[in-house]
Order: structure tokens, then sequence, then C-alpha cells
């Protein structure tokens, strides 16, 4: 098996530098380079005051935090990866500057260097494309914050070494995180079976059945979901869950099941992005945001209409082979932090419950976005 030891990553955003505490908390030398080196030098200062909270939590000895900080080097140079094993990439979700950078990159490092990208969204067979060896490109997608978040998703391009997959996982197992092996499809496996948790929510606040802290109360009292979807997409933001909606619906040839919503749009474009903004569809100078609902019927309706999307979507990736079963439903309850695997919940409600309520909502509205995988169906004729 390969054996990596020197990390290379690029990008010292929020993603990079939580992916090169990863990689150095397990023993790796990681060479940081980005563009800017003040930013490089400004996020390794912050995670310098993370570590030293963990410490007082007790989370880290005074000894881990040093020898961190101590395997993490900047670079200013693309030149300084010669004799790196690997390197992630976790720059900006733009398809013809990360393209440009793995031309670059190819040229300067070992024929024998795996090269990642840590985009969420992009085509990993498009942006290998460019390569001239593309058998060592691969995904590999870390959720943020990436040192508290477990999963990572591995996505092989159409062009991977069919070997490469599993050296990875092996990888990011010894660097404590739980991967998930994905085929390229848009939105590998996160990205693509949690759009209904947000779109299907934004369209009941549209159509008027209830206003966000209602549906978020749904989600939460009734689903056990620990934050709901409004408080969630604040908490992403909404220029970034906008835009990876955007992309999933476009790369799917513009399916009705993935149509971003007008609200989320006029959200974006009125910089109502969320927490980061103090203002998105909650108001965070404002401390009374949440009016409780006591009616019961309407917050299982809501619960139970973005719950049987949910569950659907997952039933229908299984179908295509985007991932397995178990790596479907490991996806949505540690990269999302959902109560319940998708699929093991569909189990526990009955995939007949879940193809009537789709098929009722088909009979009401006639759209696309609420029609019913064939394999569900044929679950559901089987009884399980």
């Amino acid at each position: 098996m390969r054996e990596f030891k020197n990390i290379g990553i690029i990008g010292a955003g929020s993603m990079g530098i939580g992916i090169a505490q990863v990689a150095s908390a397990a023993g790796c030398k990681v060479f940081l380079y980005d563009n800017s080196i003040d930013s490089a030098k400004k996020s390794l200062n912050n995670l310098e005051k993370i570590l030293s909270r963990l410490i007082v939590k007790q989370r880290i000895t005074e000894l881990q935090k040093q020898q961190i900080l101590h395997n993490i080097k900047i670079v200013s140079s693309l030149n300084d990866f010669k004799n790196v094993e690997l390197v992630i990439e976790a720059i900006i979700e733009d398809l013809s500057i990360k393209k440009e950078l793995f031309r670059k990159l190819e040229a300067i490092v070992t024929p024998n260097c795996i090269i990642g990208s840590n985009t969420s969204s992009l085509s990993i067979t498009d942006l290998g494309s460019v390569f001239k060896d593309p058998t060592r490109f691969i995904g590999i997608h870390f959720f943020n914050p990436a040192p508290l978040m477990p999963l990572v998703e591995v996505v092989p391009a159409l062009q991977t070494d069919k070997n490469l997959s599993l050296a990875i996982k092996k990888l990011l197992q010894q660097w404590k995180k739980l991967p998930v092996i994905a085929k390229d499809t848009p939105g590998f496996i996160v990205n693509r079976v949690a759009r209904p948790f947000y779109s299907e929510a934004l369209r009941i606040y549209e159509e008027q059945i209830a206003d966000f802290s209602t549906i978020d109360q749904a989600m939460k009292e009734v689903g056990g979901f620990k934050m709901g979807p409004f408080e969630l997409m604040d908490f992403i933001g909404n220029d970034v869950n906008y835009a990876v909606t955007v992309s999933v619906f476009k790369s799917f040839y513009y399916d009705p099941k993935y149509k971003p919503s007008l609200t989320q749009k006029q959200y974006k474009e009125a910089g109502w992005l969320g927490r980061k903004t103090l203002k998105g569809y909650y108001d965070y100078n404002n401390s009374v945001n949440h009016n409780p609902s006591n009616d019961v019927a309407l917050l299982n309706e809501i619960f139970e209409r973005i719950l049987a999307l949910l569950i659907n979507d997952a039933v229908d990736a299984l179908y295509l082979g985007v991932a397995s079963k178990e790596d479907i439903d490991l996806a949505v309850t540690k990269g999302v932090n959902y109560p319940k695997g998708l699929l093991a919940w569909g189990e526990e409600k009955t995939f007949n419950w879940v193809m009537n309520t789709l098929d009722d909502l088909y009979a009401t509205y006639h759209e696309d976005r609420y029609r019913c995988s064939a394999h569900l169906r044929k679950l559901a004729s089987k009884g399980l």
C-alpha cells in the first residue's frame, strides 16, 4: 500500500487549514500554499488560537498543539510540492481556475504523486481531463469544519486508477475519518441526497403553508434533526447553498427535482446570507426569531413531506449505483448529522408509505419533483 507522509494543501481558507490540521494531527508533514502568504499566516494564527481553546477544554494537550503546528509549513510556491506524495486542492469552486492550477501542478510534482480535489459539486471526471496522467487524480471531499466532521467522500473519476480509492480510504481511516466511496455524479452522495431538505422546505414556505421557524420546528421536534433547514442554510450561507443547488440542477440537465428556489436566490441577491452577515432567514441582531407552533398536524405534515422526498432521493442514488446502501446512510448521518440513515428510515416507515406520500403529492401538483423512484416502487411492491 502507498504511504503518504508529506501532504501538500492548496488553499488556506477554512477548508484548507482544516484539512491541514487533520493531516498534521495524524503525524503527516503538511506544506500549505495559498496565493496570499498573508492569508496563510492569518489562517495558521487562527489555528493556533483554536488549538489553545482545545487545551482549555482538555481536548488536546500542549504537546499535541505544538506537534500539530510544527508539522504545518507555509510555502510560497507550488515548486515546494516537488517531494510530496499527495496534494489536496481546496480553492474556489471554479472549474476553469481549478483546471489551470492542475495543469501547473502536474508539471511540478513527481509522477507518483496523487492529486486530489476537495470540490463539493464539480465533476471529478471533467477536472481530471486536464491531466496527462488522470489515473492519479481523485475527489477527496471533506465537510466543514474538517477537523470536526468525520465524513469524507472519496470520488474516483472515470479515469482514476481502480486501486486508488481504497488507498485513499485507508489513509483517511488513519486520519481518523469515516470515508465513503461515491460515484462521480452531481453532488456525489450528500449534496445530491440532501437537496430536498432545503428545496422542499423553501417550497413549503413559498406556498405559505408555514413560516421559517415552524418548518424548522417540525424537522427538529417531529423528525429529531439537530437543526432545521432554514437554520442550517443560515449556518452554511445562502450564497454557498444556492451555488451548490444551481450546480446540481445544471449538471442534471435541469431536472425539476433539483430546481433552485427564487426565495433563496433573492436572499442571496439581497446579501442576506445567514449568520456571517447577521441576517438570513433569521435576524441575528434580534433574539426573538422563533414562534413555536401548537399545530401538531401541520408539523407532522411538513416533516413527512420533506422526509418522503429525502428517502426517495436516497433510494434513487442506491438504484443508480452512486454508492452502497451502507455508505449512503453513513454519509447522511455523519456528513449532515441526520438522526437516522435515510434508507434505514425508509425501511422503518415502510417504502409503501413513502411511495403513497409521493404519489399523493404528484396527484396534487403534477410536477416531476414528486416523481417516485422506480426502485422505490419495487421495494414497496415487495413489502419492504
